[in-house]
């Protein structure tokens, strides 16, 4: 099985998760993980699993001003760093010239540590978005979560590659 994680990341946290989902996987799958402004067509066409991951920004998926302001943000404040891919274009861009796809699919986001319905869940609008271009999820959206400060909360690395396994594992067997 060929698997793709493809990922939006502003602050290397969903990087992260989506490295640590890719290790996960590699126990059933031949696995690339890409930063979502190196996920061409011909890469993902060539996958039996897309695994597609984001940060959620103001309740759902990232969008240009959202990306903007993130910029902005890390301008202000010293200590944090920017992603390298953080400037590229995000995953609205990127479903925006994705055509018809024939796979598997999962989603998955980072969002703050507080009930869903105060942040919202960006994996939501990414499963829609895969269910629109023709991809099957073969599990519920998963959100992992960040602190105030924007750092991975203990233990969501652990959980993320956990999640690669289990999702290696169901989608083999099916």
């Amino acid at each position: 099985m060929k698997a793709v994680v493809v990922f939006e990341s502003m602050f290397g946290n969903t990087r992260r998760l989506a490295e640590a989902v890719g290790k996960g996987l590699a126990e059933t799958a031949e696995v690339r993980v890409v930063p979502v402004s190196r996920a061409n067509s011909r890469l993902v066409d060539d996958a039996d699993l897309v695994v597609v991951g984001g940060p959620t920004h103001i309740h759902g998926m990232s969008r240009p001003s959202t990306r903007k302001a993130a910029v902005d943000q890390a301008a202000k404040q010293p200590a944090t760093v920017l992603d390298p891919d953080a400037r590229a274009a995000g995953l609205d861009d990127w479903f925006a010239a994705l055509g018809h796809l024939e796979a598997r699919a999962a989603a998955f986001d980072t969002r703050a540590k507080a009930p869903a319905i105060l942040t919202g869940r960006a994996s939501k609008g990414i499963d829609r978005q895969l269910r629109r271009h023709g991809l099957r999820p073969v599990v519920d959206p998963e959100s992992f979560l960040v602190d105030k400060a924007n750092h991975l909360q203990p233990g969501e690395e652990d959980r993320a590659r956990e999640w690669g396994q289990r999702l290696g594992r169901s989608t083999e067997a099916s």
